[in-house]
């Protein structure tokens, strides 16, 4: 991998400001007190700045987003953990392959590998100071970032909630296929206050309304972020205004920015499903989908199938060369089977940000408000016009 110098100037090129004024704040529904999003004066075209140096412009022009900073940080020092479990993963001396022997909440055998990564990102996040509360695909239920209590732990910083997946596509690790983290960064709701002097049973009701924090739509994220464990790892994210991609340059240690300003081809000619279930998906999907490999849909292109099986990694794809990447309702699945909260939302801002659209072929993804902690969700995204396709069939069909 090559090194770039970056000169002064180029690093202070990449800035974020606000279109005027002081950030104006705005509740939601939730009483979640959101940020503006951050525009760009200029687009950083120099590749080679770090990702910490990035954070810290961004948090010198935009004072709003500093404590990101610190959150970015134990993501990328936790990514950079799991990069190197992975690849060890292998060694007879690693002794972190296979099942764990127990279950997680969603009823799956637990690999070794999840419960490892699992306790990474948490070990990484809990001393930031901006954390309040984190949901994980590995946990039964929201928890704290002390100890891995499940009360709730308030002091008077700014707090955020994170939700991610810490190993996806861990059933394909044993293979060496691709796998990923997935995170996504909501603010904490300025309504949870616990009484400090509250006892037993009267701190149930508060420490409740806390972890309801995570139930957020995805128009809440204030940030979203994927990291990638394959022939190089990558660090996406994006802050509500684009979507930026580093590459780990293994020789200072370093994420360094790879792709300022990704942006996925409006139309391709690449499918990602699962094929063997075709025949139990909705009927208009089906039919797209059919018109799609023959080569009579609206862009003419007979399109070619690619699909590895981790989403992380299929998504990842999708965006640098186009394509649409699903795992739509079924017979089987009738509420699909990618989770909303730390799958789901944070890979469609992610999307969306890099130009694409993410629906569950009647809804858009970012919108649906969780009810539970683990709740699925058809997905369908990528390529702007072909998912609107897809979303004109699902339209026909419902008249």
């Amino acid at each position: 991998m090559k090194f770039f110098a970056v000169s002064l100037g180029a690093v202070f090129a990449c800035t974020l400001s606000f279109s005027s004024g002081p950030p104006p704040r705005r509740k939601t529904a939730l009483n979640v007190a959101t940020r503006a999003k951050p525009v760009f004066d200029e687009v950083c075209e120099q590749t080679g700045i770090t990702l910490k140096r990035f954070m810290t412009e961004v948090s010198l022009i935009n004072p709003e987003l500093q404590e990101l900073t610190t959150l970015f940080g134990a993501i990328e020092t936790a990514c950079k953990a799991i990069s190197n479990l992975v690849k060890r993963s292998q060694l007879p001396s690693s002794e972190t392959l296979g099942y764990e022997g127990n279950v997680n909440v969603q009823g799956e055998d637990q690999k070794k590998l999840d419960v490892i990564t699992n306790s990474v990102l948490k070990r990484a996040l809990r001393f930031t100071g901006k954390l309040g509360v984190l949901a994980s695909e590995e946990e039964d239920a929201p928890v704290d970032v002390i100890g891995g209590s499940k009360q709730v732990v308030i002091d008077e910083s700014d707090r955020y909630v994170v939700v991610f997946d810490p190993l996806d596509g861990s059933s394909n690790v044993d293979a060496g296929i691709p796998t990923g983290t997935i995170i996504g960064i909501y603010e904490h709701d300025e309504s949870c206050d616990i009484d400090v002097e509250c006892m037993g049973d009267e701190c149930v009701e508060q420490e409740a309304r806390c972890l309801a924090n995570t139930l957020q739509p995805g128009t809440n994220l204030v940030a979203a972020a994927y990291c990638l464990y394959s022939s190089s790892t990558f660090l996406v994210l994006t802050l509500g205004t684009g979507t930026y991609m580093f590459t780990l340059d293994e020789t200072i240690g370093e994420f360094v920015l790879s792709n300022p300003d990704v942006r996925i081809p409006e139309t391709s000619s690449i499918i990602s499903f699962n094929e063997a279930n075709t025949h139990m998906w909705d009927e208009p999907l089906q039919q797209v989908v059919t018109k799609w490999k023959e080569g009579t849909g609206k862009s003419g292109k007979k399109f070619s199938s690619r699909y590895i099986g981790s989403m992380v990694g299929d998504v990842h794809r999708t965006l640098l060369y186009g394509g649409v990447f699903g795992y739509p309702a079924d017979i089987k699945n009738p509420s699909g089977k990618l989770r909303l909260l730390y799958e789901g939302a944070p890979m469609s801002f992610i999307m969306e940000q890099a130009g694409g659209i993410a629906t569950t072929g009647t809804q858009r993804v970012m919108e649906i408000a969780p009810e539970a902690v683990h709740q699925r969700v058809p997905i369908v995204m990528g390529s702007k016009n072909d998912v609107e396709e897809v979303l004109e069939a699902y339209a026909d069909w419902k008249k």
